[in-house]
């Protein structure tokens, strides 16, 4: 793990993310030279000071990308609105829910990434999934040189991360190498259902993941019976329990397992572990729909996994960093055990040889990721050579 600031964890972590999705490592020196004294602040005044350095490189950067423009270099443009996204995901994730101008952060950084993305000739579209009144918003991107209906693995996020996170941190271009397409949603409790629609999480996550499949089978694209769902963190939890009551998932993929998220709080409570966010109590309120801790820890006692996976009868890759110090890897290994009736069922854990030992390998992703790309395209149907 790259440790920047010796004791705050969380930052770290956000900076690792942010190397992750596609930060410099000149950009990151400049923005966080200035924050030593800050990382030792409490939350609220610390995570000001992160913002408002982070969001100076995203105007900077945009202001490049403009003189770009003008002259015609779309490419260079699009890489570096790209990259201005990367910065103002950042330090919006590092906010209290209700800090003043973090939704028009979030909406900037929204419009950011699509006009990096567009300008670069990216392949990744946006797409709207029906659910309920309204729609889960998701990036969609096709596999490679694949046949008319590819296999699709579905992605969805953690406690605190987001589809644009998920897309650029790189499992959807390495599973296109490969012959499969992804679908990246931002699920109920995350991302664009929370912050612009108010759609807070919920404990079934089989009641959202059934509605993407539905819409999965009406494209023309996708092989219906090739789609898979992978989640990431607090996804070690939603994946599993929709692949057991969604019987359509012909695989699943935890990275980082979270079979009992439940005492993973009460935990918390005991400050035991680390947590992923500044003002995590508050953070977890806002994505349950909790109106305080009690009321959230009542919602938390259903998210669990126990007398949940002998239901799931289709091939499952459990992984975990042997490091994480979020979610104890014990729960991997309770995860694994329980998918008695899985026909290929396997437990990666990560370690410090190929990388990727912290929580959800945020350390270091990209062997962990090929990895589960290779598990993916042999288990539906893609390719692991050229």
């Amino acid at each position: 793990m790259f440790r920047y600031f010796p004791t705050n964890y969380v930052w770290n972590l956000s900076i690792d993310l942010a190397i992750e999705m596609g930060a410099r490592i000149g950009e990151i020196e400049a923005m966080c030279a200035p924050l030593q004294e800050a990382a030792k602040q409490p939350d609220a005044e610390g995570t000001r000071a992160f913002r408002e350095a982070w969001v100076k490189m995203a105007d900077q950067l945009c202001e490049l990308a403009g003189e770009d423009e003008a002259r015609g270099r779309l490419l260079s443009a699009g890489e570096k609105y790209r990259r201005a996204s990367i910065y103002l995901l950042t330090s919006e994730r590092m906010l209290a829910h209700d800090s003043p101008g973090r939704k028009e952060l979030y909406r900037r950084e929204l419009d950011l990434f699509a006009k990096g993305i567009a300008l670069a000739g990216e392949n990744c579209e946006r797409v709207e999934i029906p659910y309920g009144d309204g729609h889960l918003s998701g990036l969609y991107v096709r596999a490679n040189h694949a046949p008319a209906r590819a296999p699709l693995l579905v992605q969805v996020n953690g406690l605190d991360s987001t589809k644009e996170m998920k897309y650029l941190v790189g499992l959807p271009a390495w599973l296109a190498q490969r012959g499969v397409s992804s679908l990246i949603v931002d699920q109920p409790g995350t991302g664009e259902a929370l912050r612009l629609h108010g759609l807070t999480a919920v404990h079934d996550s089989e009641r959202w993941a059934s509605r993407i499949v539905d819409w999965l089978e009406t494209r023309d694209d996708v092989d219906a019976k090739r789609i898979g769902m992978e989640g990431v963190s607090l996804g070690g939890y939603y994946c599993p329990r929709a692949v057991a009551f969604e019987p359509r998932f012909a695989c699943g993929v935890v990275w980082g397992a979270n079979h009992d998220w439940r005492d993973v709080q009460k935990k918390r409570l005991q400050r035991e572990g680390d947590f992923p966010v500044p003002h995590y109590w508050k953070h977890v309120c806002w994505v349950w729909g909790a109106k305080d801790i009690d009321d959230f820890m009542r919602i938390a006692e259903n998210v669990h996994l126990d007398g949940v996976l002998d239901r799931i009868r289709v091939p499952f890759l459990v992984t975990h960093g042997e490091k994480d110090t979020q979610i104890p890897l014990a729960w991997a290994h309770r995860t694994y055990e329980q998918l008695i009736n899985s026909p290929k069922r396997e437990l990666k854990i990560f370690t410090d040889r190929e990388g990727g030992a912290q929580h959800a390998s945020f350390d270091n992703s990209i062997n962990a990721g090929h990895y589960i790309a290779d598990w993916v395209a042999e288990v539906l149907g893609g390719k692991t050579r050229l």
